[in-house]
C-alpha cells in the first residue's frame, strides 16, 4: 500500500508534512486537524509544520513473510526518531537488517514503486545517508 502523497514532498530531499501545537509545543506527524493529541488543545491551536526528513533509527525488524499478495519480501521496517521531534515508523531501503544498528542516522528518500494497479507511485522510505551516494 502506498502512502498518500500529501504526507511528504516528493523532492530529492523530501520533507514531511507534520504539525505543531501552539498551546504546548507538541510536534506531530502526520498533519491532522482534530486537535492536539498531547494537550487536548482545539484545532485552531494547530499549524502546519514542515519536518526535515532526518533522524535516528531507534528500532527495526525485517519482515520475511507477508500475507498480502504482491508485497515483495524481505523488507525492513524501522522506527525513526526525527530530529524535529516525533518518532515515525517507515519502510527502510535496506531489504534486511544487515548493516543496521540502533542509533544509525537515517534520511528520508522517495522511491518509485508499482502500486496495486501497476502504475508507478512515489513512496517515502528511509535510508542510511552513506548508502545514498
Amino acid at each position: 500500500m502506498t502512502a498518500p502523497t500529501n504526507l511528504f514532498s516528493a523532492s530529492p530531499n523530501p520533507t514531511l508534512n507534520g504539525g505543531y501545537c501552539r498551546a504546548c509545543g507538541y510536534v506531530f506527524f502526520p498533519k491532522q486537524s482534530y486537535g492536539c493529541e498531547f494537550c487536548g488543545a482545539p484545532p485552531e491551536k494547530l499549524e502546519a509544520k514542515s519536518l526535515k526528513g532526518e533522524g535516528v533509527l531507534s528500532s527495526f525488524a525485517t519482515v520475511n513473510l507477508h500475507q498480502a499478495r504482491g508485497i515483495e519480501t524481505p523488507f525492513t521496517v524501522g522506527v525513526i526518531v526525527l530530529d524535529d521531534g516525533p518518532a515515525i515508523r517507515a519502510v527502510l531501503t535496506h531489504k534486511t537488517d544487515d548493516g543496521l544498528e540502533i542509533g544509525d542516522r537515517m534520511r528520508a528518500v522517495v522511491v518509485t514503486v508499482d502500486n496495486e494497479g501497476g502504475a508507478p507511485a512515489n513512496e517515502l522510505r528511509f535510508a542510511k545517508p552513506e548508502t545514498l551516494q
